[in-house]
């Protein structure tokens, strides 16, 4: 079959990238693994190290980017929302509190789906809704795996901290206390995609005076089970 498209340069850069499916290589590598003139490899590498479908490793390599993993997560987002439906209604139902699911979306997050709780005083996020990555029990738990550059640029200005962010990777779920919008409370936990990277947060928040000072005491385990019940069917798909 031909591999090339016509357009001269995207082939080029398919190549690259290709060419470090296998492995990190030095810009000698790229050019043997290619067969591109060196200045043509350098050039092309770098702009894709821009785009972050690039990036290096600690000996200064070429290594595929961040940037494959999460458009890679947005392809699985259909079998992720096709499974929350029924896991946040379960989980909103365990809680009694409404239960949201978060992606990351550049320096926002966004609800792209939810289960309202039915009656009484309640935390309504409508799906749709975007939401600073600075405050709130979903943001930490979509910052805090983060890769260290962006964590870091993720905690500037942010309401919680880098120790913060160190025991929701011990603990595998993240808590708020009136972090976002006083008086309310929230618990989140990771949803992992088929590579482990964490693709989106789920969620339980309500009123401080139902789920307390310590909400992740009431609701961490309920929240942790839904996280591994969207985690198994983005694995299975």
């Amino acid at each position: 079959m031909d591999n090339t498209s016509g357009v001269g340069v995207l082939d080029k850069a398919a190549l690259v990238l290709s060419a470090l499916e296998s492995g990190p290589a030095t810009l000698a590598g790229l050019v043997a693994a290619t067969g591109l003139a060196r200045p043509t490899a350098h050039r092309l590498a770098v702009a894709l190290e821009h785009h972050r479908l690039v990036t290096r490793d600690m000996q200064g390599r070429f290594i595929l980017g961040p940037r494959l993993a999460e458009l890679s997560a947005a392809a699985g987002e259909d079998r992720l929302l096709a499974t929350a439906g029924p896991v946040l209604t379960h989980l909103r139902d365990v809680t009694g509190e409404s239960a949201q699911l978060y992606r990351r979306q550049g320096e926002m997050r966004i609800c792209v789906a939810a289960a309202e709780r039915l009656s009484g005083l309640r935390d309504t996020v409508p799906v749709g809704s975007t939401l600073p990555m600075k405050a709130g029990s979903a943001a930490q738990v979509l910052l805090a795996w983060e890769e260290p550059e962006r964590l870091h640029r993720g905690l500037q200005g942010a309401r919680f901290t880098a120790t913060a962010l160190s025991g929701v990777r011990r603990r595998g779920w993240a808590q708020s206390i009136g972090e976002r919008e006083p008086g309310v409370a929230s618990v989140s936990a990771p949803v992992r995609g088929p590579s482990n990277r964490v693709v989106a947060a789920v969620s339980v928040s309500g009123p401080i005076e139902r789920l307390t000072r310590h909400p992740g005491r009431l609701h961490a385990q309920a929240i942790i089970e839904a996280a591994n019940r969207l985690t198994e069917a983005l694995r299975r798909g």
